[in-house]
């Protein structure tokens, strides 16, 4: 079937005008929407959108060519322009949400997960309905979008044909489009970012992902925790002396909790809380601050910078990663006669890719067998978690040194509601872990979602709190601690262009070990200096010499540098 466009006229009627105009400028406005920083909103920005401009020269092509275009030639048009603003949402809304840009492949495989945990909590009715909105508002979105390409087709495009002015004016458009694609200074108050850079870039991401040889020169030609065990072996740990190590990642701690003034006045007293609990106990603590491979999420790029002593700012290589045979910091662990613990307790699916970080035991929610009511998105509260596995995995004095790697989640965005904490952890054991009324307040609790930053600070203390408490616990024997922030949280608590810098605490009550490390340039105390002493996989080689026979054991600048395609 084919829609007859009509002849070309020298001029228009007021009524026809006034459709083709109203048409032009709904589609500018659909294509040109910025973010309602800090929301998943919008809103219309006054600005020419460059797929319009692309959209308008290749519609005044088309008739050019023919003057009969099919009804699939314009639903394909229809649906070309309806992907367009799709993307351009999340393009404009991902940064203002997670403080990065959108990264398709880390955030499509995702998106099934994080539905099914909003939902979870909510009857089927209510995800039902959800789904039918979302879909009628899309089908709505995209008979709106044929409307405007159809009316265009019949008013505008045939009368811009016969009539210079409107040649001259469509070169304006592009050259304006052109000048500010090249990044010339000013033009930006006119033309808005384009969306189809991005797709792009997402293209060539996952073309990458899918052929590793093409990335096979971005892995190191050999890693700290390789050139570590090949200089050491068995040794590699020996400053520790057999003692138990327990790293823990705290999501969402970022240098936000130190540089911003309502943050910091926030998270303080329970900071200063903790540290009482620690000097106390006969421990002391020694900090820094490094650079995250990411922020406001992929909590993985995290951990396994640090594990593997590899940059992984780069999302693609962390996955090349993954198809390799190399050593962790658990590997080695496991050389040297430690058993190996990782407990993800927010995970609850098939993560098959956990074998490669080299956990002897791997734990996830459901092999904690928590009895208790869920808590917030994640199930089970960390407080809960770290008790259950002491429970389930007794250090006895016969049992082998072990180190867990432990990824706390309930600081995890969106931050709320805020878990309870249970000050007797023995009944956090069972299953009424906490007082129906904390758990009234829990149910009660919506999250703000024009306003995150202060249930972002109550979870920090949360988890401020639970380790405050875990520290007081009698401990069957000797341990070091080391807590590493994963990333800084999202944008709407860090503001823009916030830097990606994570606090990290060493916890030991040996003094000469953590000599080791402020050698190394560590402070003394839980705030420290505001110096970044290098990336989380800097922080492997510092770790690797503060633990080792060696003291002096440098950065390994060889083993984080790309290797070199040829």
């Amino acid at each position: 079937m084919v829609h007859p466009l009509p002849d070309i006229p020298s001029s228009l009627s007021w009524p026809a005008a006034l459709k083709g105009v109203a048409a032009l400028l709904v589609l500018n406005a659909l294509l040109s929407f910025g973010p309602w920083w800090p929301t998943p909103g919008v809103v219309l920005q006054a600005r020419l959108a460059p797929e319009l401009v692309a959209l308008w020269l290749l519609l005044l092509w088309l008739v050019m060519r023919q003057r009969a275009l099919s009804r699939r030639l314009l639903w394909a048009l229809s649906a070309l322009v309806f992907g367009l603003i799709l993307g351009r949402y999340a393009d404009v809304t991902a940064p203002s949400l997670f403080g990065r840009p959108i990264n398709v492949y880390w955030d499509l495989p995702q998106l099934p997960r994080f539905l099914w945990v909003s939902a979870a909590d909510h009857p089927a009715w209510l995800s039902l309905a959800v789904v039918a909105a979302v879909l009628a508002a899309s089908w709505l979105l995209f008979v709106l979008v044929r409307w405007c390409l159809k009316t265009l087709l019949h008013t505008l495009v045939p009368w811009a044909l016969r009539t210079f002015s409107a040649w001259v004016l469509s070169f304006c458009a592009a050259l304006l489009v052109a000048a500010h694609l090249a990044w010339v200074p000013g033009t930006g108050r006119w033309v808005s970012n384009a969306v189809l850079p991005m797709f792009a870039q997402q293209a060539g991401l996952l073309w990458d992902a899918h052929a590793p040889g093409r990335l096979a020169y971005a892995l190191p030609a050999i890693t700290p925790p390789e050139d570590a065990l090949g200089t050491h072996g068995p040794a590699v740990f020996s400053a520790l002396a057999g003692r138990d190590v327990n790293i823990i990642f705290l999501e969402s701690f970022g240098a936000v909790l130190y540089d911003h003034p309502q943050a910091r006045a926030a998270t303080e007293p329970a900071r200063r809380a903790l540290q009482d609990t620690l000097t106390t106990s006969g421990r002391h603590v020694v900090s820094g601050f490094f650079r995250s491979p990411t922020v406001g999420g992929a909590s993985d790029l995290a951990h396994l910078s640090l594990l593997s002593g590899v940059d992984l700012s780069d999302a693609r290589r962390h996955n090349l990663l993954l198809t390799t045979q190399r050593p962790t910091l658990l590997h080695l662990f496991k050389q040297a006669g430690y058993e190996t613990f990782g407990v993800y307790h927010a995970v609850s699916w098939p993560w098959p890719e956990h074998a490669f970080y080299g956990f002897d035991t791997y734990i996830d929610g459901p092999a904690l067998g928590y009895e208790g009511p869920p808590i917030t998105f994640w199930k089970i509260p960390d407080q809960v978690a770290l008790a259950r596995y002491e429970q389930l995995f007794p250090r006895t004095s016969t049992s082998a040194p072990r180190v867990l790697f432990f990824a706390t989640i309930s600081s995890h965005f969106p931050f709320s509601p805020v878990p309870p904490y249970q000050p007797d952890w023995q009944r956090a054991l069972t299953a009424s872990p906490f007082d129906a009324a904390d758990l009234q307040a829990v149910a009660e609790h919506r999250v703000n979602w024009l306003n995150m930053r202060s249930d972002y600070l109550a979870t920090v203390n949360y988890v401020y709190r639970w380790l405050d408490g875990y520290f007081a616990l009698p401990e069957p024997r000797e341990s070091i601690t080391v807590l590493v922030g994963d990333h800084q949280p999202t944008a709407n608590i860090t503001g823009e262009r916030a830097p990606w810098d994570v606090p990290v605490h060493i916890i030991s009550r040996d003094p000469a070990l953590l000599e080791r490390f402020k050698a190394q340039g560590f402070t003394e105390g839980l705030s420290p200096d505001r110096k970044v002493l290098g990336g989380l996989h800097h922080l492997t080689s510092l770790l690797l010499g503060g633990f080792g026979p060696d003291p002096a054991l440098p950065l390994v600048q060889r083993s984080t540098a790309p290797r070199k395609p040829g």
